[in-house]
């Protein structure tokens, strides 16, 4: 595949000549100048000074509207005048759109075809046009290089551009300027490289004690890889969570700078990305995209690794562009990757009071999911989510008290099977279940509530399935199958009477029986 025009790689003093660039570079008609907003809650927690350099407060709810905008004010009228393409399904494709119509200019995007219409409409709605093409980015990429040859457009780099690169180092001008006390480290989510690679020319040169550390996903960790080789080396796969940085190769120009000026490379997991984005909203009340939240997932992980505290440290929310139907996986991930909740198989025999065993070895621990279907008359397996706490109460703490007490446990906190698929796919038919009633409960969200329930309802039959998933919402939701003989059908109103929660009889619900029953 051809590749984007290249310059020549700058030779000579480096820093100088990038912070000469940044100096210079024009994006204050479009762009703002983002606050240093101070994380409260969790610099307490962390015991660290921790700063969120805002820049999801951008016009286009990100920084890449720096480096769009300052590539364009770099251009000559004989080359705005012949227009400008990229390709991107992301931030630098609302970035260029609205940096293009500021200048009057005409901006092509093309998107692949598979690109959410959000993101499609925050283009067409800054005027730029977009163009439909291929399912994935190599593809996009392409036909916007085949643009370049047809028609004369100037081809506009999402990173890997000295322009570029010097309109996103504008964020470590501001960042020293607003914050002028001790610094001890910067954080910054690394996909191309074009926002670290400004920011360390620029903080380098002026404050060399800082240190520059890149965050990436732990499966696209582009950069982390190539400081490893001592080049620039391609992914075979790139994870998609984190799609602002989604990138298989580190940029040239951004390479030359990151592999001398970043001090190191911190990578994260998915469920650690989601606890940051649960940080960064209980600091903000804003919500970030997963890339956004790079930096404070990274700032997490410095301080347990070297055991830091009293340190002041930066973290760039780089971004807030997200769609609204990722959140439902973000909150689910969020208490995982904080340590605050462990998702574990238990086995337990298949008999009355087993529940309730279970539920009194587990203790005070909150139980934030439950479920269960019966299948042989020896034992059940139980899928269970407990509240826990990195600190007071770990995980290992849990999973030990239950094997000391005769419990048989399998760990499924890090199993991506179980988190993405199996919760959600626990249960079935049984054929040997019969006289089954089903009840579907609202019960008050608080601790032992689910246990007053067991409590009360176990002991008197036998319970054949059973589901329970804390949402955060007020009211606890249950759905559980009774065993319940025919000529004892009549007490069923009472029990539940005694239990005092709300219910809803579903045995003779179409869907319990085409999939359940």
């Amino acid at each position: 595949m051809s590749q984007p025009p290249a310059y020549p790689l700058v030779q000579g003093d480096l820093l100088n000549h990038y912070v000469k660039k940044i100096l210079n570079s024009r994006v204050y008609d479009v762009a703002v100048e983002t606050p240093l907003h101070a994380a409260r809650q969790l610099s307490e927690r962390l015991g660290n000074n921790v700063l969120l350099k805002r820049e999801d407060l951008q016009p286009v709810y990100s920084f890449k509207i720096r480096g769009a905008y300052n590539k364009l004010a770099q251009l000559s009228p004989e080359e705005l005048a012949r227009g400008v393409v990229t390709a991107s399904a992301g931030n630098h494709a609302q970035g260029l759109a609205l940096a293009a119509k500021t200048l009057g200019v005409s901006a092509t995007i093309v998107m692949p075809k598979t690109t959410p219409e959000i993101k499609v409409e925050g283009v067409r709605s800054r005027g730029g046009k977009v163009v439909l093409h291929g399912d994935s980015f190599p593809e996009a990429l392409a036909y916007s290089l085949k643009l370049v040859e047809e028609h004369g457009y100037v081809y506009v780099h999402p990173y890997d551009d000295p322009d570029t690169i010097a309109g996103q180092g504008t964020v470590a001008m501001e960042i020293l300027r607003q914050h002028q006390g001790p610094l001890d480290a910067i954080f910054v989510p690394v996909g191309g490289g074009g926002l670290i690679a400004g920011i360390a020319a620029y903080v380098k040169y002026l404050r060399p004690e800082i240190k520059v550390i890149g965050v990436e996903p732990d499966d696209s960790n582009c950069l982390q890889q190539a400081m490893a080789y001592g080049e620039r080396v391609v992914l075979q796969q790139v994870g998609l969570f984190a799609d602002g940085v989604a990138v298989a190769q580190i940029g040239q120009y951004t390479f030359e700078i990151c592999k001398d000026y970043v001090d190191e490379v911190i990578t994260v997991s998915t469920d650690e990305i989601c606890a940051a984005i649960k940080d960064i909203y209980d600091d903000t009340r804003s919500i970030t995209e997963p890339a956004g939240a790079l930096g404070v997932a990274g700032i997490k992980k410095y301080a347990e690794q070297y055991d830091v505290t009293g340190q002041t440290f930066v973290a760039i929310d780089s971004g807030a562009n997200v769609n609204f139907d990722r959140l439902r996986h973000v909150a689910e991930r969020a208490e995982l990757g904080e340590g605050r909740e462990a998702i574990i198989a238990v086995t337990i025999p298949e008999q009355a009071g087993s529940f309730k065993a279970f539920c009194e070895a587990i203790g005070k621990r909150q139980i934030t999911e439950f479920n269960y279907r019966y299948h042989t008359d020896r034992e059940a397996h139980i899928f269970v989510g407990v509240q826990t706490h990195p600190d007071t109460d770990p995980r290992k703490a849990l999973i030990a008290s239950l094997t000391e007490q005769g419990f048989p446990v399998l760990d499924l906190t890090d199993n991506e099977l179980a988190k993405l698929h199996l919760r959600h796919m626990v249960g079935g038919h049984s054929e040997r279940v019969s006289d089954e009633v089903v009840l579907r409960f609202e019960f008050p969200e608080r601790p032992g509530a689910l246990f007053n329930f067991l409590n009360k309802l176990g002991g008197k039959w036998n319970i054949s399935m059973f589901h329970y998933r804390n949402h955060g919402a007020a009211d606890g939701r249950v759905v559980a199958g009774l065993v319940v003989p025919e000529d004892e059908r009549h007490l069923v109103p009472q029990a539940l009477g005694e239990i005092g929660y709300p219910y809803w009889d579903e045995t003779r619900n179409p869907a319990y029986k085409l999939f359940l029953g």
